[in-house]
């Protein structure tokens, strides 16, 4: 990463931090990846069950496998058979812990996904005790207008390629605003303020990760 992009990070992200707590966020900002991994398995507990949506910023950071190499209990719909997958899914929208990163964060302290089956925001909003959502702050934009493009026309078309989905996006990556029925914008939620206090907890990253 640019030293200049770095250091920007380093002095914006305690900022986005502030915001975040002020909407009732629990909320920190790591400088490093190593910082951040340290922090999650801090805020989830050695006897919690955790399941997780599908994020790129959770596998490059290698959370799963730290969590694994504890012994945590883990919902995990990539480690059971191909017809248990959706069960899992479910099941994890009451785990004690979901995990998670958001694809775009404002610098106002709002969360902002898109999703296309909905398991990732349907347990944000409501389900599992507590969310840990993981973010770099690549993904930190001024507003929810900035968020809403970020997201679909960068991140949606970006994965729709990493998934080789056929949708207009997946195919020429620009967003159509499509009505496929592969379509992973499904569903668009902004997170305005989080409830219970404290609920959600957010580990902004100083670095570029995920989409």
């Amino acid at each position: 990463m640019l030293e200049a992009k770095k250091k920007l990070y380093d002095k914006s992200g305690p900022n986005v931090v502030k915001a975040l707590r002020s909407r009732y966020f629990e909320a920190y900002y790591c400088s490093t990846g190593a910082e951040a991994v340290e922090k999650v398995l801090e805020l989830i507990p050695t006897e919690a069950e955790v399941g997780w949506g599908g994020s790129m910023t959770v596998d490059a950071l290698g959370i799963k496998e730290a969590l694994y190499s504890r012994g945590q209990k883990m919902l995990d719909r990539d480690r059971v058979p191909p017809e248990k997958r959706w069960e899992t899914m479910r099941r994890t929208l009451t785990s004690d812990v979901f995990l998670m990163s958001s694809n775009a964060v404002t610098e106002d302290g709002q969360l902002f996904n898109i999703d296309g089956n909905g398991n990732r925001v349907g347990a944000l909003c409501f389900g599992p005790d507590s969310v840990v959502v993981v973010v770099g702050m690549n993904k930190v934009v001024p507003d929810l207008a900035a968020a809403y493009a970020r997201v679909r026309h960068l991140a949606a078309p970006a994965n729709a390629q990493r998934f080789d989905i056929t949708t207009p996006c997946g195919v020429n990556g620009q967003c159509a605003d499509c009505k496929s029925p592969q379509s992973i914008c499904a569903s668009m939620v902004a997170t305005r303020l989080c409830k219970p206090t404290g609920r959600i907890k957010v580990v902004l990253v100083g670095e570029d990760l995920g989409f």
